[in-house]
């Protein structure tokens, strides 16, 4: 099939990567030109443009870092939602607002395009497997159309309802759980470290017996052997709590536990950990709080 793909950044390259071994044609842009080289390699067709990587395309696959992006790459100038033809579908993969997802929703909808939500769960090493577990939301038969591309790319896929909305919310839900069990584990190795237990011992003893989670076992290792390139960034961490409030806002539900890690994130960025693994660095916002003059 002939697949548009904007976005090659950590995540949008292994997965663009993944659909060329799959067999599918692709049509690939990024804002930086140096990115669709990996692309290019594999046989993928550069588009100069976000328009013109929809010519011939059948169906669209965004995987843009922001709100911001989606605005200037779909609505601004050359970009996707003009292009798109009716019947054409747009497949968003990007952790975005929920507000946003509604109004794709009703523009695509307006212009007699169909319209997909499908964020991802998991890291950049994970995409480069094929083993993204991803969130879908959509029309039943657009849905429909949008699994055999979804999973060269994925180890499993959760259908969460016929609203896109849903699957960016379920994916915003999904992150927050991420970060309070970041924040748990983090306080929980201060609190080893201060009582002499090495959190290597602690997180192996404590998982064995209680979660058995290959989840808490990865981002402990992320936290004691820090990587040599983030998985995810703290800055990445901030974007999509700030969505996740700004979703339970508009519900009107509050949360406190969010509003707690809003100023756990907020001490990250004022020690200069915006680039630093959105794990390590709760971890080391964890350790500077432990710190109990004596």
């Amino acid at each position: 099939m002939r697949i548009g793909f904007l976005g090659l950044g950590a995540m949008g390259t292994p997965m663009a990567l993944r659909l060329l071994a799959a067999g599918h044609e692709l049509s690939v842009w990024n804002r930086s030109e140096e990115r669709t080289k990996p692309l290019l390699r594999e046989g993928a067709i550069a588009a100069a443009t976000p328009a013109e990587a929809e010519l011939g395309a059948e169906v669209v696959i965004t995987m843009l870092f922001d709100d911001a992006a989606h605005e200037d790459v779909l609505f601004g100038s050359n970009g996707l939602m003009d292009a798109l033809s009716p019947g054409a579908l747009h497949i968003s993969c990007s952790t975005i607002s929920v507000v946003l997802s509604e109004r794709l929703a009703a523009e695509h909808a307006q212009r007699g395009h169909r319209y997909v939500a499908a964020p991802v769960f998991g890291r950049p090493n994970i995409a480069e497997q094929g083993k993204l577990w991803i969130v879908v939301a959509g029309e039943e038969t657009a849905v429909a159309s949008a699994r055999p591309l979804l999973e060269p790319m994925s180890r499993g896929i959760s259908v969460v309802g016929t609203v896109p909305r849903q699957a960016h919310a379920l994916k915003l839900g999904g992150n927050f759980l991420i970060s309070t069990m970041l924040q748990s584990l983090s306080e929980a190795f201060v609190f080893a470290e201060s009582q002499q237990i090495p959190p290597a011992v602690f997180i192996d003893a404590v998982n064995s017996a209680l979660f058995q989670s290959p989840f808490y076992a990865s981002y402990a290792d992320v936290m004691l052997h820090p990587p040599a390139r983030a998985g995810a960034t703290i800055a990445l961490g901030v974007k999509d709590l700030n969505l996740f409030r700004a979703a339970a806002e508009g519900r009107v539900a509050r949360l406190s536990l969010a509003d707690s890690l809003a100023q756990v994130f907020a001490e990250a960025v004022k020690a200069g950990l915006s680039k630093q693994d959105w794990a390590l660095g709760q971890y080391r916002v964890a350790q500077m709080r432990g710190k109990i003059s004596t």
